[in-house]
């Protein structure tokens, strides 16, 4: 029988095996917050997780366990609409307990980068500068609804994932597509080919699949913010009429929003009310949307035409601006001529998603 080693020794092997032991306990607990949390929204809401949500919350309670050690990889989960990527990702965001952490629509955050960066631009690292604004001391960052479109956005947004990832930030990021499946246009799908593989190589790509669009469901409220809003068409007085809604000037309003000046056709307290050409028609961004749904909680939009008659760059502009609402959870009013699925045709790649919002609306003949 072995001696037992000297005491100065026992001691710290007992206090390793305490830590191990205490690591081990918190590791068990973190994982165990985060599948209750689950079951509990879930239970709460009337529906069972598919599959593929049960696959993904489990990798969720194994990284939640170890993003204390630094050791969590960051996950990417994409899908078809409606399928609970955004409900997976809030559920994780509220689950964890991790202080230092930020939930942003990758809309907003990239218009307050592309802003930041513009105010910064005589600074050394305009991106550096820009990222310690907006994220201070954030060491989990989920994005929701990730998407690139436009090849000047794609270099920029290279530049920032390596950012994230050198900073230690773990992200969970929610796309419609696979990393292989971004910026799909063949003429510049090369030159976004090192973000896809530092995605890959730094992140668990999960596909979030299954037939339910949980966004059909009537109990499902975190997944629908339109059902308040309405679908006219075609707008008859009688419609608008019993909806109160407020008469759109035929003379239209200058609106200032940021450096540049809009054209509206109301301006009502906290309602506005335009036509579609005169968002969608013209120049307008991201970020001046995002400054109106700052300053306007009703919204009415007139005059929606068969978006297959459209440029993409227009149909683009109504997609972004629907998500926009979307995320703001902004009340809607949408005014067309024809019904609301002959009116949403078109090439833009993320129609599907406009259309899956916009069902929600109450349509109205």
């Amino acid at each position: 029988m072995s001696a037992l080693p000297p005491s100065w020794i026992r001691s710290p092997l007992r206090a390793l095996r305490h830590r191990l032991a205490t690591m081990a306990r918190e590791d068990a607990d973190r994982s165990a917050a985060v599948r209750q949390h689950f079951r509990h929204k879930a239970a709460s809401q009337g529906y069972t997780l598919s599959q593929g949500q049960l696959h993904v919350i489990e990798q969720m309670a194994t990284q939640a366990a170890a993003l204390d050690r630094g050791q969590a990889r960051s996950l990417y989960l994409y899908g078809a609409v409606g399928r609970g990527k955004s409900w997976l990702l809030e559920g994780f965001f509220h689950a964890l307990v991790q202080p230092h952490k930020r939930r942003v629509h990758f809309h907003d955050f990239f218009a307050r980068l592309h802003q930041g960066m513009f105010e910064h631009r005589h600074q050394q690292d305009a991106l550096a500068c820009t990222l310690d604004e907006l994220l201070e001391d954030c060491q989990v960052l989920c994005f929701d609804e990730f998407h690139v479109h436009d090849i000047g956005d794609a270099m920029l947004i290279t530049r920032l994932f390596q950012a994230l990832f050198e900073r230690g930030i773990f992200l969970l990021v929610t796309s419609n597509y696979a990393p292989a499946g971004l910026l799909p246009n063949p003429l510049y799908h090369q030159r976004f080919e090192p973000v896809i593989r530092l995605i890959n190589s730094r992140m668990q790509v999960l596909e979030v699949g299954g037939e339910q669009d949980y966004r059909s469901l009537p109990s499902d409220a975190s997944q629908q913010r339109f059902t308040q809003g309405h679908y006219l068409w075609p707008g008859s007085p009688a419609q608008r009429q019993a909806l109160q809604l407020p008469e759109l000037g035929e003379v239209s309003i200058p609106l200032q929003v940021g450096k540049r000046q809009l054209l509206v056709r109301l301006i009502e307290q906290d309602t506005l009310g335009f036509d579609f050409a005169q968002l969608c028609e013209q120049p307008t961004a991201v970020i001046d949307y995002l400054e109106l749904a700052r300053r306007f909680d009703h919204w009415i939009i007139d005059g929606l035409p068969r978006l297959e008659d459209c440029s993409v760059a227009e149909q683009q502009r109504f997609i972004n601006l629907v998500d926009v609402l979307y995320d703001q959870d902004k009340h809607l009013v949408l005014i067309g001529q024809l019904p609301l699925a002959e009116s949403l045709g078109g090439s833009a790649s993320d129609l599907a998603r406009t259309r899956s919002r916009l069902g929600q609306l109450r349509q109205q003949l």
